[in-house]
């Protein structure tokens, strides 16, 4: 089956895209990725998403606008990705859309809301859309995150002989952990790059987004009892599973707890690097973790990493490339796998990682130009294996 797995993250840059195609074989789906494309954001739609979001307060019709105009972006991108790879012959696309809200209280997620309208994509591609692939998880008691942890137990396996994890780096930091005799668990651990970001942004009046390379963390220095403010906060000793967003974690959060004091940006960046890197050590260390995958856009910030390998001494650290995907294709990847698994009807969620009552078929499905060929499976894979990479879409 020829599919297009698509996310924009909490990062909201680019467009992550991958083509791939999906065999499944007893219980083991195989994948063969044949493409992968990054398309940034225009400034303009880039700037509308940072002001819909919160603490921003926005409108209705500006709410319709974006969700239209990121589902003509999102879908400019598939036509282009299914011409590439599959000569425009896509059976599938799984759209994440953009989250725009992901509403939690007293623990529990009570909703979340991704935005970027998928009939655009049915329209410029033929294919079936799947999307809205969160809310059927919510609906049934869970988080709607991290997803990631479906792509994550079928690659290190659901009782491997010692404690694996998989981390995401993105702009919230999430962990699977898996291992002997034990179920799967997986939550949101705090901000990754979200604090980051934000205090780049806010420092250089948008003229950065991010920290380049780690630079201005690694000539900084860490404040302590600010550093010692932003552990205090109740997120990180709440029990799994659980999520949390930029909801929390914005510019407005961290300008709370700087109460006026002066502070250099490099050293400002370099205690939120230790931030993140204490947060996630801490996670890795209370599941016993022996053995980490990483992925995300924090792998590329040397300054974090080496941060992360400092706190976890005894803690084997590698990239998720490891098991054939590119780590920066991780994200789009698991989207695409959770489309080909909806329109199958098998499941795409796993409960002990998200919280829901009970494993659920995920997404909102669109119908295309034709009905998927069904491949005759009513069981769930056990295993994710991926072909060697033939050719990257450009």
């Amino acid at each position: 089956m020829n599919v297009i797995g698509m996310i924009s993250g909490t990062s909201y840059d680019a467009i992550e895209a991958v083509a791939l195609e999906f065999t499944l074989a007893e219980r083991s789906v195989h994948a063969r990725l044949l493409g992968h494309v990054s398309v940034p954001y225009s400034e303009d739609l880039r700037s509308r998403v940072a002001k819909l979001l919160p603490p921003q307060v926005t409108t209705i019709d500006e709410v319709c606008r974006l969700d239209t105009l990121i589902g003509q972006s999102f879908a400019e991108v598939a036509a282009s990705l299914s011409r590439d790879c599959f000569a425009g012959d896509v059976d599938v696309v799984c759209s994440h859309g953009q989250t725009v809200f992901h509403w939690v209280k007293d623990g529990h997620a009570l909703g979340t809301l991704q935005i970027g309208q998928g009939t655009w994509i049915a329209e410029a591609t033929g294919a079936t859309v799947v999307t809205d692939v969160r809310s059927r998880d919510v609906a049934a008691g869970g988080h709607g995150a991290p997803l990631a942890s479906l792509m994550d137990v079928l690659l290190l396996g659901k009782s491997p002989p010692n404690v694996r994890g998989a981390l995401n780096l993105g702009g919230i930091s999430n962990i699977t952990v898996v291992g002997p005799e034990r179920e799967p668990i997986a939550f949101d651990i705090g901000p990754a790059n979200a604090l980051m970001d934000a205090a780049v942004t806010w420092l250089s009046h948008g003229v950065e987004t991010f920290d380049g390379d780690g630079a201005s963390a690694a000539r900084g220095e860490v404040d302590d009892e600010l550093l010692a403010r932003f552990l205090g906060d109740p997120y990180y000793a709440a029990p799994a599973p659980k999520s949390t967003g930029k909801e929390l974690f914005h510019l407005d959060y961290l300008k709370s707890h700087l109460t006026q004091r002066a502070l250099a940006r490099d050293d400002l960046l370099a205690t939120l690097c230790e931030l993140t890197a204490r947060t996630v050590a801490d996670a890795v260390q209370d599941h016993g973790v022996d053995e980490l995958f990483a992925s995300g856009g924090g792998t590329r910030n040397p300054t974090l990493m080496e941060a992360l390998r400092r706190c976890l001494p005894g803690v084997a650290i590698s990239l998720i490339d490891d098991f054939g995907v590119p780590e920066a294709a991780k994200e789009a990847t698991l989207f695409a796998l959770i489309g080909f698994l909806s329109v199958l009807g098998l499941e795409g969620s796993i409960a002990s990682c998200t919280g829901a009552r009970h494993a659920a078929v995920l997404g909102a499905i669109i119908p295309g130009r034709q009905m998927v060929t069904s491949l005759n499976s009513n069981q769930s894979p056990t295993h994710l294996v991926f072909d060697a990479l033939t050719r990257d879409a450009s």
